[in-house]
């Protein structure tokens, strides 16, 4: 699995749910296995077949979680920018002016943490990777479904 950038927030809620389903889920799952084999012919058993099909997605739901934390890569949200030449990198806040001259602000995230509604993009999507590595002043034309769209970046909050 590739790296993945998360905030520390979204890395504690991955842990939360990878523990959950370590113990709890895992447990609850083992527990409905036993009973559906009590109740006798497995091969006709749709209490069985669920519980099982149920472990099936859990265990792998697990080996996501434990892929995502191992590789995660924390966004540090407090760095400070210094130096004359500063480009937008993932955890950044950006403020850009599209081509009609409106101003939007954008925070380039990991995959994991987009939000369209809170204006978080991620990383690997086509607007998020343009932003990447650019300087305020910079023009960045970007392909849409819609056609071509150029912005400006003017801060790097």
């Amino acid at each position: 699995m590739p790296t993945k950038y998360i905030s520390q927030e979204d890395l504690e809620k991955f842990k939360t749910e990878l523990q959950e389903l370590k113990t709890v889920k895992r447990q609850g799952i083992a527990e409905r296995i036993e009973e559906a084999k009590s109740l006798g012919d497995l091969s006709e058993n749709a209490e069985y077949i669920e519980a099982r099909e149920a472990q099936a997605f859990n265990e792998g739901r697990i080996r996501e979680l434990e892929e995502l934390v191992k590789n995660a890569v924390i966004i540090d949200e407090n760095k400070q920018k210094t130096g004359a030449r500063v480009v937008v990198e993932v955890g950044d806040t950006i403020e850009v002016k599209n081509e009609k001259g409106e101003k939007m602000v954008f925070t380039i995230v990991g995959s994991n943490g987009t939000d369209p509604s809170q204006n978080k993009i991620s990383n690997e999507s086509p607007l998020g990777r343009a932003f990447l590595s650019r300087i305020p002043g910079e023009d960045v034309e970007v392909a849409t479904p819609l056609g071509r769209v150029k912005y400006k970046i003017l801060a790097i909050k």
